[in-house]
């Protein structure tokens, strides 16, 4: 059996103003006019599994946003954590449940905020990976050849061709390397034998518990703590107890570095992971100007700019290469060059005490 993990406890910092602390991304229909990211990412799934074994990772912060997105979601699948401790303390925490409701599945974890375009060969590159996880304690990970040279993304050196399950390839990972310095990358880009890696894994739930007792045996004692107290009356109390100590590390860090039975399937489904506003650039249709507009806009001598308003009219004139972004109480500025820096200035409103627009 398979089920789904679908993490969507991130902040989208870098599609500040939209995205905020209470509405980040993957609530909001930045890629699709009808569905936000997360409900997209539930819609691409639901042919592959029943609704029942979907399970949604996230905070307290989100339960009623993501009850009232997916109504047909079983409560008791929306895992919650108390605090933020990075990806390996979710994905422990999730594979407890997952595994206590499905004993023996084969679990596949999934970003809330993606864009896939192709949905049929992304199902036929999951059952693909899910069927070699289920042969043994195997990680399948998905990489995507990459374009270009880019720092922003974790890499996966890939080995030799281990197997080939229905028509596609699968490899062994030899190292993987978390965003590189641009030398690296572009290194990388150059030598052919590197995928990104896409944040997309596949694994049995036991499996993934036993390379967490393996790798980072401290949470894991955390994590069996916290599995003697489900279903009993003191199950919130122990999980605020023992998830808040647990170390903040990332799957990638804590486990995947360290293990040698992992292997990679070249994923070319259309994808793309949204992570700033220049992204909207490659995944959205751009006027005669090469302009992304979602907005009342009207302009001159305006090209390759995103521009997106709530409420008010933009006009332009003679710009080149910007973002601009309006809503209710907050307008953002910036050049495409400077995209990945919003994280940064985010930072900063909140160091200046604008938490309102936070």
């Amino acid at each position: 059996m398979k089920t789904i993990l679908i993490m969507a406890g991130g902040a989208g910092t870098r599609f500040w103003p939209v995205s905020r602390k209470e509405n980040p991304k993957q609530f909001l229909k930045l890629t699709d006019q009808n569905m936000s990211m997360l409900q997209c990412t539930v819609n691409r799934v639901k042919e592959m599994v029943e609704i029942d074994q979907v399970f949604i990772a996230t905070n307290n912060l989100y339960v009623d946003k993501i009850l009232e997105q997916l109504p047909e979601l079983p409560e008791e699948n929306i895992i919650v954590e108390p605090c933020k401790r990075n990806t390996a303390p979710c994905i422990g925490l999730a594979s407890l449940y997952i595994e206590r409701k499905y004993p023996e599945s084969t679990m596949i974890v999934l970003p809330s905020d993606h864009v896939v375009e192709n949905t049929e060969t992304f199902k036929e590159i999951i059952n693909s990976a899910a069927s070699y996880a289920y042969k043994g304690e195997n990680i399948v990970t998905l990489g995507i050849k990459p374009n270009k040279p880019e720092t922003g993304y974790g890499y996966i050196h890939f080995g030799k061709k281990v197997q080939k399950v229905e028509n596609n390839n699968i490899f062994r990972v030899k190292k993987f390397t978390e965003k590189p310095s641009l030398e690296k990358a572009t290194r990388f880009f150059e030598d052919g034998n590197y995928y990104w890696n896409s944040g997309m894994f596949v694994w049995k739930t036991e499996t993934i518990l036993n390379k967490l007792k393996e790798h980072l045996p401290e949470i894991y004692k955390n994590l069996k703590e916290i599995s003697k107290s489900i279903g009993q009356p003191e199950e919130n109390e122990v999980i605020d107890e023992n998830f808040s100590c647990m170390n903040n590390i990332s799957i990638d860090y804590g486990v995947l570095e360290k293990e040698n039975d992992i292997y990679v399937i070249p994923a070319d489904f259309g994808w793309n992971d949204v992570g700033s506003w220049t992204a909207l650039s490659e995944i959205n249709e751009k006027d005669e100007n090469d302009n992304i507009i979602n907005a009342a806009h009207v302009g001159i001598d305006t090209n390759d700019s995103i521009i997106y308003s709530e409420d008010k009219l933009v006009t332009s004139i003679g710009i080149d290469n910007l973002i601009i972004v309006n809503t209710e109480d907050a307008i953002l500025v910036c050049n495409k060059d400077n995209a990945q820096d919003v994280k940064k200035l985010r930072k900063l409103l909140k160091e200046k005490g604008f938490k309102k627009q936070l």
